[in-house]
């Protein structure tokens, strides 16, 4: 019996519809928390994401462990804590992370192809749609994606900073479906369950709040970059991109199968019922914000329950010196996030209209862009 056909044999029920499903595998899994890579469970791993795509799914993998393999193969120096030391261990181990994915999916008929991305090829709406269309050319050439961060270069100015929320962009990229996060815990719990053995599992979520997030806790192992928090924060990114995204733990037999098989399995959280268009994913996804703007009552309500785009009379205050065109997160005077968008005037000239009546924007700053400091198809509500 060939490996293709063993896959057929003993297969969960075939979907008829097909998804594009992206499976983060976080260091602590790929490592099974020691300090060298699990190959037998990464195996095991591949041979489900070789079952979905033996049930017609697309596959994307983003791999954590390249400093951990660069470590691994290197014999463990000793060495520096230092950036420069930490790009050397992910160059050497990004090239032994690939020739091992190279082998593992090979044993199972397919080849896979390496895309490191970093913050800076999804700032610019132009590297976003580049990245975009690179993705869907491997997919649609029966390629899988192993993807990830390119600390080899990458510094904190351009880093996306863990593959949790590097995982939500590359599902936004890709258009995904499903997002699985694959942990060392088998989901959010309503409380730490390493000092509260009585903490219960939370199976579904429907709402991201400031409750929840206090629930999220750091990593177990300390071997990875990010902890329940950034899971969490990759969470809301997917949900509100209309992507379906699984919390679980990489040891459970099937994991992956279940997940997409949609028998419970980890804690899931729901996507919104309206999913975002494309240019207001890439607000969510690509470029940091470079500034701030505080609006009053009136204009909170106006923005987020009502559609409508922010007005220069809204405007309390303006921080960070941003130009026209850029990102700017919008709060209220409590402090909360509210939305985020692109300004139609740059930070200093909203400083300038902030509650002015639109009607006076070219009599104060004697040229104008518009009547809105930030139209609604430029602006992302992500409030709860």
């Amino acid at each position: 019996m060939t490996v293709q056909d063993a896959l057929r044999d003993g297969d969960i029920a075939v979907t008829v519809s097909s998804q594009t499903i992206v499976v983060k595998l976080g260091t602590s899994v790929l490592t099974g928390g020691s300090q060298r890579l699990d190959q037998a469970h990464m195996v095991e791993l591949v041979r489900q994401c070789a079952r979905l795509r033996q049930q017609g799914h697309q596959v994307i993998i983003v791999s954590s462990g390249a400093i951990a393999a660069g470590r691994e193969h290197l014999d463990y120096p000793v060495l520096a804590d230092t950036v420069a030391n930490k790009q050397m261990l992910a160059a050497v181990g990004q090239c032994r992370l690939i020739q091992t994915w190279e082998h593992l999916f090979s044993l199972y008929g397919f080849q896979v192809g390496q895309m490191l991305l970093t913050r800076a090829d999804l700032d610019h709406r132009e590297r976003f749609l580049n990245a975009r269309d690179m993705l869907h050319a491997l997919l649609d050439n029966g390629i899988i994606p192993i993807v990830n961060e390119n600390d080899a270069v990458a510094t904190s100015e351009i880093k996306v900073g863990d593959n949790d929320n590097l995982s939500a962009l590359v599902a936004i990229l890709a258009n995904a479906d499903k997002l699985l996060l694959l942990t060392d815990q088998p989901g959010l719990f309503t409380a730490d369950p390493r000092t509260q053995p009585d903490a219960e599992l939370i199976r579904e979520v429907h709402t991201i709040d400031e409750t929840l997030r206090k629930l999220a806790g750091g990593s177990v192992t300390g071997l990875g970059t990010g902890g329940m928090a950034t899971k969490l924060q990759a969470a809301d990114i997917g949900r509100r991109a209309g992507i379906e995204v699984t919390i679980a733990a990489g040891s459970k037999p099937e994991v992956i199968q279940n997940v997409v098989a949609g028998n419970s399995a980890g804690t899931r959280f729901l996507p919104l019922e309206s999913p975002l268009e494309s240019r207001k994913r890439w607000i969510l996804a690509g470029p940091p914000p470079a500034g701030d703007i505080t609006i009053d009552t009136g204009a909170v309500t106006a923005v987020t329950q009502k559609g409508s785009s922010l007005l220069s009379k809204g405007i309390v205050s303006v921080k960070g010196d941003f130009a026209r065109g850029e990102v700017a997160r919008i709060y209220s005077v409590e402090g909360q996030c509210l939305a985020r968008g692109i300004c139609r005037y740059s930070a200093a000239d909203l400083r300038r209209i902030a509650g002015a009546h639109s009607q006076q924007i070219a009599d104060i700053l004697g040229y104008e862009y518009g009547p809105v400091a930030i139209h609604r198809d430029d602006l992302v509500v992500i409030g709860d």
